[in-house]
């Protein structure tokens, strides 16, 4: 029952990690699925509107109670995720910065440098990528890439969720080095050669670091590669999208279909290889 539960909240939350998942061996996957659970309930107690204060620092609360006292905490989507944790020797401290980018997302709205940035992104998404290490028993070696995989992809959501993060009062691209007073429709039409450009080198900056992440993927064993490399492939797809036509940021999250997806998993089985290009 619990297994389906976090089954249900993977499906509806994320089609590109859910259908790549489907490449992983069932005893990983059932890790990934509650991996992916906790974080998903999480993340919605900030974004889902209206936010209601108090849900998530009492979900907080309660996993602190959880993994002090090392008894169930009655809630199936925390107790499956300390027992994860416990199992795969998660260090705490990832779980606790990935719940403070949560917190950030209630008290502050902007990343104004790339420090900031870079900051949050850690703590929200290259902690996944140590997670996700941990579940797939990867050697510490491995951990910088794994971790800058989880940046990489993170950067083209916040590219990809401009219009969804304008709606919620929060941007996370800084605006250093452009003459965009914010990243709203309205200043992009009225600047859209400079919207464009803008676009299109923060897109270089992803690329960069999904390069340093593709280094480490001889790390994982093949059984385990080719779901990571079909959800990796499928964030260099959208950046390709965004590329040809950065407006299409607002109207439309770019987001592969699930053909797409298992074709590229299927590839990936039958050893062939996809260069990203944008």
């Amino acid at each position: 029952m619990v297994h389906e539960q976090h089954e249900h909240i993977f499906r509806t939350g994320s089609k590109t990690y859910f259908v790549s998942s489907h490449f992983f061996p069932k005893n990983v996957r059932r890790d990934v699925y509650a991996l992916y659970a906790f974080v998903r309930v999480a993340d919605n107690l900030v974004d889902d509107q209206p936010v209601d204060p108090a849900a998530f620092p009492a979900f907080r609360k309660q996993y602190a109670a959880g993994l002090t006292s090392g008894k169930p905490t009655g809630d199936p989507i925390i107790d499956a995720f300390l027992e994860l944790q416990k199992r795969k020797q998660f260090d705490p401290a990832w779980t606790e910065a990935f719940l403070d980018s949560m917190q950030h997302d209630l008290v502050q709205s902007t990343c104004d440098t790339l420090d900031e940035t870079l900051r949050y992104i850690y703590r929200s998404a290259e902690v996944i990528g140590l997670f996700m290490a941990r579940i797939m028993d990867l050697p510490e070696e491995s951990f910088p890439a794994a971790a800058m995989l989880g940046r990489a992809m993170q950067y083209i959501n916040f590219i990809r969720d401009i219009a969804e993060d304008n709606a919620l009062g929060r941007r996370y691209l800084p605006l250093a080095g452009t003459t965009l007073k914010n990243l709203t429709e309205e200043e992009a039409q009225a600047h859209p050669e400079e919207f464009n450009r803008f676009i299109r080198q923060e897109l270089q900056r992803y690329t960069s670091w999904q390069s340093q992440a593709t280094a480490g993927y001889g790390y994982i064993r093949r059984r385990y590669r080719v779901p990571i490399m079909t959800a990796a492939d499928m964030y260099c797809w959208t950046a390709e999208q965004i590329a040809q036509n950065p407006m299409i940021v607002f109207s439309k999250q770019v987001k592969p279909h699930k053909g797409r997806i298992l074709r590229k998993g299927f590839a990936h089985i039958m050893g062939v290889a996809w260069k990203c290009r944008n």
